[in-house]
């Protein structure tokens, strides 16, 4: 699909319905993409049904504070790195009545980016729990994007809805 507004759109109604089915309800923890996960999640019609809330978590005391990420991960991994996304999408739970999440971390540009961490990398986290008596379950993945920071952001939100869709369409039988 050529129109990234038309792909976040459909993926976020395909999100939407595969939510609905299970009768999940999401939330969201986003930092290099400020909120743009709620925002596309919140243009369905009825999201008030499975999205809970969103935390825009852009620096690593709104991290620690808001989704209980720890000190130690921001110090000894940095904040774009795959313990800290997924420290985020288990606060996210941890903070809402939300059993699924995503969470994304990442450095947008034009600036920020160091060797090893280029701009463009991001790091995400999706997370189901099912039973609170349980660990939920993680997934974590880092991908690079290329682009400005638009280009990036935009295809954080894209990435994010596209597994967090697959990963529900998998379970369907859980």
């Amino acid at each position: 699909m050529s129109d990234p507004a038309q792909a976040i759109q459909q993926l976020a109604e395909r999100l939407g319905a595969g939510l609905r089915a299970q009768h999940l309800v999401l939330a969201t923890a986003e930092s290099c993409t400020a909120g743009g996960i709620g925002y596309a999640v919140t243009l369905v019609p009825g999201s008030s049904a499975w999205y809970d809330r969103g935390f825009v978590t852009y620096s690593n005391e709104a991290k620690m504070q808001m989704l209980g990420v720890p000190a130690a991960y921001l110090r000894d991994f940095g904040a774009v790195s795959e313990p800290v996304a997924r420290a985020m999408a288990i606060g996210a739970l941890s903070h809402s009545a939300a059993q699924v999440a995503l969470a994304v971390t990442g450095i947008a540009g034009p600036d920020g980016g160091a060797p090893g961490k280029p701009v463009g990398t991001v790091c995400f986290a999706w997370a189901i729990r099912r039973d609170l008596a349980m660990a939920p379950w993680v997934k974590t993945e880092t991908r690079r994007f290329s682009g400005d920071r638009a280009a990036v952001r935009t295809g954080t939100i894209i990435a994010a809805l596209q597994t967090m869709v697959g990963l529900l369409k998998q379970r369907q039988d859980v």
